[in-house]
């Protein structure tokens, strides 16, 4: 069962949600941190690096036909099969970045799962994103790792994805965001271009 500890007014410091999954860490830890394939728990998205998950390089979350970032990051801190904390900024909101952390420890029979979030800019659409992807994200990786697939909520946005896509901004285009040590500024806009 899913426990979340975060309210409105606690969010901008600090959010748990917690859960304890039905298996080894180390399965948990290994279906987390993949970076080869599309994640249901992660919206349908694939992280993306340049030579692995490591301390100072920067991640980004991407559609898998790879025309689009949801998310992109640094990595903070990799310690498997324990804790993984990176940087967060959405591509579609101006918002501030913010930090993700999540723990995993060893208890009776399985694996208690946490993602905290921390310095979430308060009042903005970050922050209105935040409480439900915790909650959709500790759900569906506990599903996905127990009984082999997601959530209901996960496999729509697997079968959607491809859709959603069609009213994905254009400052999130893979162009904007390339892999390297992020500003984790917006792109410029981009400047009409007259037709004829």
């Amino acid at each position: 069962m899913t426990a979340t500890s975060a309210d409105a007014a606690a969010l901008a410091d600090r959010a748990i949600y917690e859960v304890f999954i039905d298996a080894p860490i180390r399965i948990v830890w290994d279906t987390l941190v993949r970076t080869d394939e599309a994640l249901p728990f992660f919206f349908g998205a694939v992280c993306d690096t340049a030579d692995g998950l490591k301390p100072g390089k920067p991640m980004r979350m991407i559609t898998p036909d790879r025309k689009f970032a949801s998310v992109v990051g640094e990595v903070l801190e990799f310690s498997p099969p324990h804790r993984y904390a990176h940087t967060m900024k959405f591509t579609q909101f101006e918002d501030a970045p913010c930090t993700v952390i999540y723990e995993l420890s060893e208890t009776e029979g399985g694996t208690r799962f946490r993602l905290i979030t921390e310095n979430v800019p308060a009042g903005t659409k970050t922050e209105k994103s935040m409480v439900p992807g915790g909650k959709f994200i500790t759900e569906n990786l506990k599903a996905l790792v127990e009984t082999g697939k997601p959530k209901f909520s996960g496999r729509m946005v697997m079968m959607l994805g491809p859709v959603m896509a069609l009213f994905t901004p254009a400052q999130c285009r893979l162009e904007h965001w390339p892999l390297v040590t992020p500003t984790l500024e917006m792109p410029a806009p981009e400047k009409e271009t007259p037709h004829g």
